[in-house]
């Protein structure tokens, strides 16, 4: 099997690293100005000669770069498969592709948000409470947060776009959402032109109250989601790797990850993506995210 990457920032960077792994995988190329030794590189898609000998395409740019690319890869070849990083685009956008598309929201594939879902869809939920931060320039540590691609609201950044996991695992769990009353504001003194807080509340398709926050700000890395179904209610804290329920009469288990390693969950998407397609985001799943991100997007630019 022959990859192309296309963008070679630390995330096109991390995809390579674990594709190498892949014993099926005979070639890894790259689209990229970098110079790389040893490897195969072009500027631009447009140099890439023979494209179609690719059977697997990784989108990997900046945001606002992926609906170009996505739409001209999906032109020129048939019968691919092609993931894009998430979000899939800035905003939402119509169209339509032939080839088998997946996102990259690789939260789908922590094996206690896994255990979660298996638990709730034997449940009523009733509500999720969803929050999540991290300071902006302790991202990328050794690099300037200024001139990182989530400062830049024209190249797609911003917390909405990049803290989209949350939209989209919420979702997974209790189907699209509506109602949604959102703030989607910049608050701090971060040198940046995107958002670096939102916040909403929205009903799921399962009936379910929904209250989701995240932000730039937060100087204590927090990631956690609370579900209430009609008899338990479940803590997940994706940093410290633990999954509480209790139930009504005050039983609590406890379910931990100690060893969870750094690409665990990229190697078991990328799997997923290239066998049997469970668990991961589909294009459709992926505009449907979107599509709450839209509606957020008009609710605060009007």
């Amino acid at each position: 099997m022959k990859v192309l990457i296309i963008g070679y920032g630390s995330i096109g960077k991390r995809h390579d690293d674990v594709l190498l792994k892949f014993e099926n995988i005979t070639r890894i190329d790259i689209v990229t100005k970098q110079i790389i030794q040893n490897r195969q590189t072009y500027l631009t898609l447009s140099e890439v000669e023979n494209i179609s000998i690719y059977d697997y395409f990784i989108i990997a740019s900046e945001t606002n770069k992926h609906l170009e690319q996505l739409k001209y890869i999906d032109s020129v070849v048939k019968d691919k498969l092609i993931f894009c990083e998430k979000p899939l685009f800035e905003t939402q956008k119509n169209l339509t592709v032939k080839n088998s598309v997946f996102v990259g929201y690789v939260l789908r594939f922590h094996p206690l948000l896994q255990k979660l879902k298996q638990k709730v869809e034997k449940e009523k939920i009733i509500s999720i409470n969803v929050n999540c931060g991290q300071y902006l320039p302790s991202w990328r540590p050794n690099s300037c947060y200024q001139n990182s691609y989530s400062a830049k609201k024209e190249e797609g950044g911003g917390v909405l776009l990049d803290l989209s996991h949350e939209i989209d695992y919420v979702q997974w769990l209790c189907g699209e959402l509506s109602e949604i009353k959102s703030f989607q504001v910049k608050v701090s003194d971060l040198e940046i032109d995107s958002d670096d807080l939102v916040t909403f509340i929205a009903r799921a398709k399962n009936g379910a109250m929904i209250n989701i926050s995240i932000d730039y700000i937060t100087k204590i890395t927090y990631r956690t989601m609370f579900v209430n179904t009609i008899e338990k209610t479940y803590k997940l804290d994706f940093i410290d790797n633990t999954l509480i329920s209790k139930d009504k009469l005050g039983f609590e288990t406890k379910e931990s990850l100690s060893n969870l390693e750094r690409d665990f969950m990229f190697e078991q998407m990328h799997k997923s993506v290239l066998t049997d397609h469970i668990n991961v985001c589909t294009y459709n799943e992926a505009k449907n995210v979107m599509n709450t991100i839209k509606i957020i997007q008009e609710q605060n630019n009007e």
